[in-house]
């Protein structure tokens, strides 16, 4: 790389945290991307060199690196569905990498529909048939064993 990560911290609504993370609108797609992909590594790496052992907060419950990473994983795959539908794009995850997130933090998920439908409808994105769109979720990342 040749310069920063165009990475900016701040409130972007009245009472949200000010240590918020954005990507700075200015560096344009490139920039969201570098973004992006600059997260996803430090989330790796963090998740590489956590021992497994390892439990911290988070605002559903206490959870394990296996657990931080499936909600890093989840976050990505949703939102970067919202922006590929707000841009009109198709898109869609690999299967596996769906299937395996929804083992982990929606175990109660129908296990018997097409993974990607499946993690939309278990974040509240879409419709599944035979199953009620939901109109409230969370995830269960607590640890496993």
């Amino acid at each position: 790389m040749d310069g920063e990560v165009p990475f900016v911290w701040e409130s972007r609504r009245p009472g949200g945290p000010a240590n918020a993370i954005h990507a700075n609108r200015e560096a344009g797609p490139a920039g969201l991307l570098q973004v992006l992909e600059a997260s996803g590594a430090l989330l790796v790496a963090m998740v590489r060199t956590t021992p497994p052992q390892t439990r911290a907060h988070h605002v559903f419950g206490v959870s394990d690196p296996e657990g931080f990473a499936a909600m890093g994983i989840v976050e990505t795959l949703v939102h970067t569905h919202d922006l590929a539908q707000g841009l009109d794009l198709a898109w869609s995850p690999p299967a596996d990498l769906c299937s395996r997130v929804l083992a982990r933090l929606f175990p109660d998920a129908p296990s018997s529909t097409d993974t990607w439908p499946t993690l939309l409808w278990a974040t509240g994105r879409a419709e599944l048939p035979g199953h009620p769109r939901l109109s409230t979720w969370r995830w269960d990342g607590t640890p496993r064993a």
